[in-house]
């Protein structure tokens, strides 16, 4: 932990389901302070008695801000003093992007564009933006304004390489197992309730990976990131077919019913584009995608160009290790959430 020591952080976004992990991985460290910037009052009261009810040694180590990546003041007000941020604030649900794009927009865009002007501004030394898979290939309106921050990010970036003082690059990972809204945490509601699980296409496949995973991704990125890189984790998948019988094994059979594709929803998701496949790194667990680092200077290219511009195939949750039942039930028995749900079913 010796890159974070006695060192400053901001989580934005910071009371979400990431901001909870990060504080478990970091709050008994050798870091100095661990900043929570969040635009909900209710959810920050609540880490804060947490936090004191549980780790009363440590929780002075938190700060909490309340702030709206929308507002630039209110992230200028949060930076003074920091060394590096964990950029997780965002609007992630499909559906309701799909409905307000206009909010994603202003969130997911305008947002990461307010809080990379502002670190830039105070010298940070590090950020890091967390994206998703759905970015990739976007089809519906959260992911194309994932993809967009993406450019975002690497377009300050590039900025921020030129002025020397702050490295920024971005980490892309799919679905993260019981965090806020995703589907694990339902389908125990709905066991619980006596309903039946809701399936919206069984063949629809989606990668696995839990909270702890994430943190790990965002880790590597900053002890690793180059101006402008993109960092992705190599996962397992399960189709949901497959996901919901393990969740079945674990909390009972109540049975199952096909209501079919929410709006935007993809048939399965991509980490890596055939495009960003040609320009990667394998590192062992993650693949690095390196910026373009190419400038407007065209006519260059006329006679330098690239004659290659795609590998053979996308990383997809289709072509990844896909794990059946038993393994999928072995998966999502590594998150909290779900120990937690078995031990209060036994109680």
């Amino acid at each position: 932990m010796s890159l974070f020591k006695n060192s400053t952080l901001l989580i934005t976004g910071g009371t979400g389901s990431f901001g909870h992990t990060v504080l478990k991985h970091f709050l008994h460290t050798d870091i100095k302070e661990i900043r929570i910037f969040s635009r909900d009052e209710k959810k920050q009261d609540d880490m804060r008695h947490e936090l004191q009810s549980r780790h009363p040694e440590a929780a002075s180590k938190v700060k909490f801000y309340i702030g709206n990546v929308r507002n630039p003041q209110s992230v200028h007000d949060a930076m003074p003093g920091v060394d590096f941020i964990f950029h997780a604030a965002a609007l992630k649900q499909v559906p309701s992007c799909e409905f307000f794009p206009m909010e994603a927009v202003q969130t997911n865009i305008e947002g990461t564009n307010n809080v990379l002007h502002a670190a830039i501004e105070a010298k940070v030394k590090r950020v890091v933006c967390l994206s998703t898979d759905k970015a990739a290939y976007p089809i519906n309106a959260m992911g194309t304004s994932k993809a967009m921050m993406e450019h975002i990010v690497r377009a300050n970036a590039r900025v921020a390489a030129e002025r020397g003082d702050t490295v920024i690059c971005c980490t892309r990972y799919g679905n993260v197992m019981c965090s806020r809204g995703s589907v694990i945490p339902l389908f125990i509601d709905q066991i619980r309730s006596g309903r039946p699980i809701t399936i919206t296409n069984p063949d629809m496949t989606r990668f696995l990976m839990n909270l702890d995973e994430a943190v790990e991704l965002v880790k590597f990125a900053f002890e690793h990131g180059n101006p402008g890189d993109l960092f992705i984790q190599k996962a397992d998948a399960s189709t949901i077919g497959v996901l919901a019988e393990a969740v079945q094994r674990l909390f009972g059979d109540t049975g199952t019913q096909v209501i079919g594709t929410r709006h935007g929803e993809k048939l399965y998701e991509t980490l890596m584009t055939r495009e960003e496949r040609l320009r990667s790194e394998d590192m062992g667990d993650y693949y690095r995608v390196s910026a373009d680092e190419r400038d407007l200077n065209y006519d260059k290219y006329f006679v330098n160009g690239q004659v290659t511009t795609e590998a053979d195939e996308a990383y997809t949750s289709h072509n990844t290790k896909l794990l059946d039942v038993e393994k999928t039930v072995e998966k999502i028995l590594t998150t909290d959430y779900v120990k937690e749900q078995l031990k209060a079913v036994k109680e």
